[in-house]
């Protein structure tokens, strides 16, 4: 039995020595370069592929099979003169031995100069899709059919009994110098890869496998341009369908034409997973870094194998928002010194392959607080929606900067109003001219185009929202818009020590928008609003209005120039502020009374408990036929017009002295009988921030007043001469004669 055992190693061993001996003797006796017609032919009838080798080939064969190639290319049957694909030089080799037992071992694997060449035609057909097929002049259509059919059910049992996995053992591979580009000959579109570095450690199944793998990245539609780098350890289980990429690290820098001369030095990092058998992958451990953004997260990707299901976490620490875009090229509008300069937001992820909702959502804008949900339902149709409620918000902060022209239209604007408050300082100076300046801005208002793409659903709430410096609290917004239609359904809120509300919509459809808008104001103390405008406000009182406007246009001009509709307002518990109605009345009285006024006026103001009437706007000019104010002993009655485009008004005013039978303080303004009933005319003209101190004694109508009066003496007169003499109705006649 030793005797045997030594026979047998004896015999193998010297099997082994005439193995050795023979692929010894094969390596050096024969030369594959002899036979590259061959081989080229076997690429063809085998691989389905046109393989030129222009190179040496080099090999060996025992215990390595080695392989090397030196300046090759490969190209499809369909068009053979066209490479896709060439190399300056591959070399591998394999164990013999572990080959029989469905084991690959391998030294190192070395590409040198690969380049890869992808084209898509004006067809949509790309060169790859021909790779293995055959020649279209080889194979009838029926030949190929019924090869076709003879594999189906060879396929279907490949399915359901599939071959064990072959083992892999590599010692490294390592690639230099490689090129991949991508052409898209409809659009003009073109992709490219170039310098690819990519070295691994010892690729072994279950096994810790370090990558290292760097490349420069082009596009030219739009022109960008990428540095990269790669680094981790890559596991993998076959078997298990399981993949893990761990310590990953993936950085460079980007630039182009949309970053507009600047660079985006990013990073990101984590543990990666791709388990295939639980159709799971996770993301864990995530940092993200691009120039001033810094965030941390974690993501995961259920149902692979169906519509993949996202959810994670991800929390961005603070940055200064207006120098991150700046950065990238992206500068937003100047607004104020300070504002988007800490920004953080932290929130729950949710989405699909076509959708993305921040669910959970902690936003800190500068001094403000807000949480809820902003999601896109549909990326193509950038569909979104919001759902915010903030603790307090200064929007006047984030609104841009007038324009040049809109800030010199304004200057000019106010040097007018002053121009003529300095002439209607003394009440006997003339009726200050209507202004005559536009006053409002040309300047585009609306994004057109974005605006028709527009699919959003967006609800806003503030407990104290600042607006063009209007305090208000309590506010709510809901706004929907979809194929070009804008809807207003809420806009309210409280304002000061009242309230508001709005609704209305904005259809940009049209070449020219057209806004409709139905307002209502309860009373809201008009000075406040007027003096948070940094305007002086002519007059005081909570005001009630409502309104049913309608506007088209672009521009602040065209939608003030276009103003149609009708409102109504009410001015209550009112004061007209550097107005004395009183020494108006009291000129016109010294006036008619042929006597000078002799004292100076109690007070510079004139309340009055209501102030009333309605408006009728056509293009930019609301009518007011119906003015009437309500003042303690006085009534007003008067009309005229407000010219919105311009900021002026023009209106004839009428003033009743009615209880007030007492003396006036001062002895020229006598008010008695023949002064009660008597409608006294005013005028008021100029621009609109004059309020009352634009109005003037109308001494064009003072004349029928005058002959009023004159009437009235003469009647007086007959009385006392007829006496009982003459019948009533004739007495009554002659009265009304000299009244005409």
């Amino acid at each position: 039995m030793k005797a045997f055992g030594k026979i047998l190693g004896l015999g193998l061993l010297g099997l082994l020595l005439i193995i050795v001996a023979a692929g010894f003797a094969l390596t050096h006796l024969f030369n594959p370069n002899d036979y590259k017609d061959e081989i080229r032919q076997i690429a063809r009838d085998k691989a389905h592929i046109e393989l030129t080798l222009n190179g040496d080939i080099g090999w060996s064969l025992f215990p390595w099979l080695g392989l090397e190639l030196h300046d090759a290319s490969v190209a499809t049957l369909t068009t053979p003169t066209q490479p896709f694909a060439d190399l300056q030089m591959l070399g591998l080799s394999v164990r013999v031995l572990p080959l029989l037992r469905r084991e690959v071992q391998m030294s190192d694997v070395r590409v040198e100069g690969l380049n890869l060449r992808l084209n898509r035609d004006k067809d949509g057909h790309g060169n790859w899709q021909d790779i293995g097929h055959p020649a279209p002049s080889a194979v009838p259509a029926s030949v190929t059919a019924q090869t076709d059919k003879r594999a189906e059910p060879t396929s279907a049992a490949e399915e359901e009994k599939p071959s064990q996995p072959i083992r892999l053992d590599i010692d490294s591979l390592t690639v230099n110098n490689a090129r991949i580009e991508f052409n898209d000959e409809k659009t003009g579109r073109q992709i490219t890869s170039e310098s690819i570095q990519l070295s691994t450690g010892a690729v072994h199944d279950g096994k810790e496998i370090p990558v290292k793998f760097t490349a420069f990245f082009g596009t030219n539609q739009p022109v960008l341009r990428a540095r990269t780098e790669l680094n981790g350890n890559l596991r993998f289980d076959r078997a298990l369908k399981r993949y893990q990429f761990e310590d990953m690290r993936f950085s460079g820098e980007l630039s182009g034409d949309p970053l507009q001369g600047k660079s985006l030095t990013f990073s990101a990092q984590g543990q990666l997973l791709v388990d295939m058998a639980a159709n799971v992958a996770e993301w864990t451990g995530l940092k993200l870094s691009a120039n001033q953004l810094r965030a941390l997260g974690e993501l995961k990707v259920n149902d692979l194998n169906k519509t993949p299901q996202l959810n994670g976490m991800l929390s961005i620490a603070q940055l200064d928002l207006m120098k991150f875009l700046d950065s990238i090229g992206q500068p937003l509008p100047s607004v104020a010194d300070g504002s988007l300069s800490k920004v953080e937001l932290v929130t729950r992820l949710t989405g699909t392959p076509t959708s993305l909702a921040l669910d959970d959502l902690n936003l800190k804008l500068d001094d403000s607080n807000f949480s809820g949900r902003v999601a896109v339902e549909d990326f193509a149709k950038q569909s979104l929606r919001v759902q915010l409620k903030g603790d307090t918000f200064d929007a006047d902060r984030y609104l841009p900067a007038k324009s040049a022209d809109a800030d010199s239209a304004s200057k000019v604007r106010q040097a007018e109003v002053l121009s003529s408050e300095a002439n209607a300082i003394a009440s006997n100076s003339p009726l200050p001219e209507s202004p005559t300046r536009g006053a409002w801005s040309n300047d585009k208002l609306l994004p057109i185009e974005r605006l028709r793409s527009l699919d959003v659903d967006a609800e806003l709430g503030f407990n104290q929202l600042t607006l063009k410096k209007l305090p208000i609290d309590n506010a709510a917004l809901k706004v929907t818009g979809q194929g070009g239609m804008l809807t207003l359904n809420e806009l309210r809120g409280e304002l000061y020590s009242g309230s508001f509300s709005a609704k209305g919509s904005l259809d940009v459809r049209p070449d020219v928008p057209h806004l409709s808008l139905q307002t209502r104001l309860n009373r809201v103390p008009v000075e406040r609003i007027l003096q948070a405008q940094g305007q002086k406000p002519p007059v005081k009182g909570s005001l009630t209005l409502g309104s049913d406007i309608t506007s088209t246009g672009n521009s602040q001009k065209a939608l003030v120039d276009s103003l149609n509709g009708s409102a109504s307002f009410a001015l209550n518990d009112g004061v007209l502020l550097n107005a004395n109605l009183e020494q108006q009345l009291c000129t016109g009285i010294a006036t008619l009374n042929r006597k000078t006024l002799s004292s100076e006026p109690r007070g510079k103001d004139t309340p009055f408990q209501e102030l009333k009437g309605s408006l009728s706007l056509h293009n930019g000019v609301a009518s007011n036929p119906d003015l009437k104010v309500r003042i303690p002993g006085l009534s007003v009655n008067g009309n005229g017009d407000i010219d919105l485009r311009v900021l002026g008004m023009d209106y004839r005013i009428g003033i009743v002295v009615e209880g007030d039978k007492s003396d006036m303080p001062d002895p020229a303004c006598q008010v008695n009988e023949r002064f009660a009933g008597i409608e006294w005319p005013l005028r008021c003209r100029g621009p609109l921030e004059l309020g009352a101190k634009a109005c003037r004694i109308d001494k064009d109508r003072l004349g029928q007043v005058a002959s009023h009066l004159a009437g009235n003496k003469l009647s007086d007169k007959l009385e006392e001469k007829l006496g009982d003499k003459v019948s009533p109705e004739l007495k009554d006649a002659l009265k009304g004669l000299f009244k005409r």
